[in-house]
Formats: C-alpha cells, structure tokens, sequence
C-alpha cells in the first residue's frame, strides 16, 4: 500500500506541481487547504485561493480537505508580531507560521487525517540522514525558502517533503502547463500571508498606536514628523514625507535608526552612510539545526529574506545567545528581523537580531547606538 502524503494546497501552482509529482512517484496523495487568517475584507483572497485549490484538486482527481487555523495564528503568530511592533523592532512573522502553524498544528491535522508523509510547495530541499533530516537550499537559488524555514524543528523536517526543492521556477510552471494545471500562470503570492497586497501601515494602525515624533538628521537637526516608529524599518526611503529640505543636498532620504527612548527617527541621505552600516550583531531565541560542537566557528550568514551569504564568524555564549561578527559591513542589519545561518547549500539554523553594532567612529549619540532598534 502507497504512503498516504497530504499536500498543503495553496491555490498556487507550486503546490499543484508538488502533488502532481508525488502523485507521479506512486504516492496516495491527498490535499489541504488551510486559512489563517478570519476577517473578510476586499484584500482577503482565502476564498479565491480556495477555489482554485478546488480546481487544482479536481485536475488531478485527488481529493481536498480544509481546516481553518485563524485562532492558533492569533495566539502564536500574530500577537507576538504586534508585540515586536510595539517595541520598535521589525519581526517577520512567516517563519513563525512555519515553526507552528504550517510544521505545528497544521501537521498533527495532516498526521490525524491518514498522513504517513506531509508536503508543501516551499522551494527547500530535505535530505533524510541517520543524523536527521538536513535542510538544503532550493536548486532555483532566487526562490530559495530556507531562511524562511530554519526554524522548523527537526522531527517536522523529517515527515515532510519539499517536491519542487530540486526545480526552477521555469519549470514548475511548464509542468503545470503542461498537465493542464488551472493556475500554470497564476501570479505569485506577496507580501505577508495575512495583510497581502493591502496597505501595511493602514491595516498596523488598526493594532498599534501612532505616536508621532520628531524625524532628525545625524547631527539631530529636526526636519519633519513621523507618525510612529512602528511604522518605520531600517534602510527604508519611501514613506518619509520629507522632500527637498532648505541647506539638504537633493538626495532621497532613508532612515538610519530609531530612538525608542526619545521617540526619535533619525535619518540619513547617504544609502551607504555609517550609521546604516554595521559588522556586528547579536542574536537571541536560536534554534539550531545541527549540533553545535564549537563554541567558535565560521560559516555564512543571511539577515534578510534573497541577501547573498556574508561570511562570519559566529561566537556561542553560555545563555545561548549569539554574537556574529562579519567579515564586510552590512547594510541596515535590523532587529527584530531573522539571521539565518548556511554552511554551504546547509542551513544550520537562525535566530533573532536582538541589536547591532557599529565598526565606523561616528558623531551622533552614542546612547542612541546602545538603544538603536
């Protein structure tokens, strides 16, 4: 008797591809589309993306279970992401909903309904050793989805199967052409999974208050009004407000850091300037995918979602936490954000930037670097 694997179906077309491989290698394949998020609004696509999974599971004959996860995604992901808002950090929350809803609760379900194996459309590959499951990059490099993956714990990794992993996208979508696949050319999905393509700042005002304040230059010369530093993340140009300023050079302006305790945004026009750069950083809350002989070692790391591997060196303290000193300055290494960790195609795990810090001897408040966020 087959392995019965259920596929997470999104109503996209690399989760359709995936059930249409594992379907090919002999699997009994089943679907499951879950939803996350509960209100209804002219942004919201769950009831779009649930036809076409219909669809999807219709063409391919196999058939297709839905659960809603609304309620745990409020208490896991979503509170803690509005809690990292509130305190000026930057959180990306789809690692979370990897960690515990997609590899969490959404996988007990699967297990519950017959599954022997679970899968998804992530572009990831998983090779199964004596040691564990070892997470790799995708072969489509510019898809690759470790990052957003690393925090998923080992025994998941190891009921799960990524199809496509060994794929380009090209050919993703000539296989679903090719089948006849409704959605071979649907879009792409973007942005976060429950706000999608509305306005961010529209829908974190609803859940965060705005607290204006002052928006400084380096030198702390006041030139304009933000509306709260929830609203703002490192390096970011568009959204400022400022336009030309009298004695400015005409040059966009970008936010270098935000001062919590004054209720300060402090900006800069130098896209490369001092204070957005940094070649240190440490990381709280790791979780790690190997095991970690040495307390010192090198490897790669990523502190953002498609950025090239930067070389570090990784420094493991006694709390756990991680002190990570690059080998080149970095741009805007922001808090709150993920540092994932690669030795090769491997990825070895991650965690939270806590703070960073700065190489260069600068002019500003130097209590501002000690509180920057």
């Amino acid at each position: 008797m087959s392995d019965t694997v259920i596929v997470g179906i999104s109503g996209g077309v690399d989760s359709a591809v995936s059930a249409l491989l594992l379907q090919q290698q002999g699997y009994a394949v089943q679907g499951l589309f879950m939803s996350n998020w509960d209100e209804d609004d002219s942004y919201c696509t769950i009831a779009e993306d649930f036809q076409d999974a219909r669809r999807i599971c219709d063409s391919l004959k196999i058939p297709l279970h839905r659960a809603s996860f609304a309620a745990e995604y409020r208490e896991r992901v979503f509170e803690f992401f509005l809690s990292e808002y509130r305190a000026g950090r930057t959180p990306n929350p789809d690692v979370l909903c990897n960690r515990d809803i997609k590899f969490g609760v959404c996988l007990t379900y699967m297990q519950r309904l017959g599954a022997t194996l679970i899968a998804t459309g992530h572009y990831a590959r998983i090779e199964q050793t004596p040691e564990g499951p070892v997470l790799l990059k995708a072969a489509d490099a510019s898809k690759d989805q470790t990052y957003f993956l690393h925090a998923v714990a080992p025994h998941a990794l190891s009921r799960t199967l990524f199809p496509i992993g060994q794929l380009q996208k090209s050919q993703v979508r000539a296989l679903a052409h090719d089948r006849g696949i409704p959605v071979h050319d649907k879009p792409d999905s973007t942005g976060i999974c429950f706000i999608g393509e509305r306005p961010f700042r529209d829908f974190l005002a609803r859940y965060v208050e705005m607290k204006t304040g002052n928006i400084e230059t380096a030198d702390g010369k006041v030139i304009g009004e933000h509306q709260g530093l929830s609203f703002y993340t490192l390096g970011q140009r568009s959204g400022l407000r400022l336009g030309g300023r009298r004695g400015a050079a005409e040059a966009p302006w970008y936010v270098a850091a935000k001062d919590v305790a004054r209720n300060a945004l402090v900006v800069v026009q130098d896209q490369d300037h001092e204070l957005l750069m940094s070649n240190q950083f440490n990381v709280s809350r790791m979780h790690w995918l190997i095991g970690i002989g040495a307390t010192e070692f090198e490897c790669c790391v990523k502190t953002r979602y498609r950025q090239k591997d930067l070389i570090c060196m990784v420094s493991v303290r006694a709390d756990e936490t991680v002190a990570v000193e690059l080998r080149d300055l970095a741009r805007a290494v922001t808090p709150g954000q993920y540092a994932v960790f690669y030795r090769g195609d491997r990825c070895i795990g991650g965690g939270v930037i806590a703070d960073r810090a700065f190489t260069p001897a600068i002019a500003y408040n130097q209590t501002l670097l000690r509180e920057v966020s």
